[in-house]
């Protein structure tokens, strides 16, 4: 069987060098927890990990997509989308994506005299379900805060706002319910169309069907489709597709990630049919886009 730990189409990873951590760790900011390395693998076929003689980091696996396995205490536990596991330090394991059905997951590895604080007392994959308060985008907006600013941890101050930034998405699996207490408080105020917006943004990366979207709100696609229509004078999938792109816009505007990641990221398995969406509704490929969006930064800082 193949396995693979690293090296994957499309995969972001950040890591430091261990002296440098070792002296990080002394700061009295950076001490309590901090990050030692972190990453984005999308679609991870053949990926598998084993450390036999456990670790001296907690290390978090968040699942975004499709699935994987990991075994603890002699145990294989499986585990699937919006789902995560906190793998514990100073214990052996192992872990790997599915063979038909391979993973997407976010992942960290973390330490410090406080890391253990940010543990589970749990050895079973934890789920954090879609919902109309869930936050899912809020935390992966967290996970990119952390990341970005990690990717300048050389310079100390960053590294100290990285683990600044650690507490809040760590917090945000630990604690969801207190995570998700903001928007839920808002969401009782807010008009039908309002609430499913609010879920569909919540779900930007999900490709959600109109039977998905129903569901979820306890209606009849008819009668959902009816209801969001009358509302908004869109149908909800076209506003969905239409929701998917701006933020594609966004990523292409403020970002440095390639187009397939972007695909990726808004819900297209396929960055071909992503580039034949996106240039119905833009008018452009997203290639040019980007190219656009570029010439005008060029024109502006003149």
């Amino acid at each position: 069987m193949i396995k693979m730990k690293e090296g994957f189409r499309g995969e972001r990873l950040l890591s430091l060098p261990d002296e440098l951590l070792v002296n990080y760790s002394r700061h009295a900011l950076i001490a309590p927890l901090y990050v030692r390395k972190i990453g984005f693998f999308p679609k991870v076929k053949y990926h598998y990990v084993q450390k036999k003689e456990g670790t001296d980091y907690l290390m978090l696996i968040y699942c975004t997509a499709g699935k994987g396995w990991y075994e603890l205490h002699g145990r294989r536990y499986q585990m699937g989308a919006n789902q995560f596991v906190i793998l514990p330090q100073n214990v052996p394991y192992a872990f790997g994506a599915d063979d038909t059905d391979p993973w997407s997951i976010y992942w960290i590895h973390y330490a410090g005299r406080l890391s253990d604080q940010f543990s589970l007392s749990t050895p079973l994959p934890v789920s954090i379900l879609p919902s109309r308060s869930s936050r899912l985008q809020d935390r992966l907006e967290l996970f990119e805060e952390v990341y970005s600013n990690f990717s300048m941890g050389y310079i100390k101050e960053y590294m100290i706002q990285t683990s600044m930034c650690l507490y809040p998405l760590l917090s945000s699996f630990l604690h969801v319910e207190q995570f998700r207490h903001y928007k839920m408080a808002h969401v009782q105020e807010q008009t039908f169309s309002m609430q499913v917006i609010s879920y569909m943004q919540e779900n930007v990366g999900a490709n959600l069907s109109l039977a998905q979207l129903a569901k979820n709100f306890s209606y009849s696609p008819s009668h959902f489709s009816a209801l969001f229509q009358k509302e908004t004078g869109v149908s909800p999938i076209n506003y969905y597709i239409q929701l998917r792109i701006q933020r594609a816009c966004q990523y292409i505007e403020l970002t440095n990630l390639k187009l397939f990641e972007i695909a990726e990221k808004v819900g297209f398995e396929e960055p071909a049919y992503f580039t034949r969406i996106f240039t119905k509704i833009m008018g452009i490929s997203p290639s040019e886009y980007r190219l656009r969006e570029v010439s005008k930064e060029l024109d502006q800082s003149v």
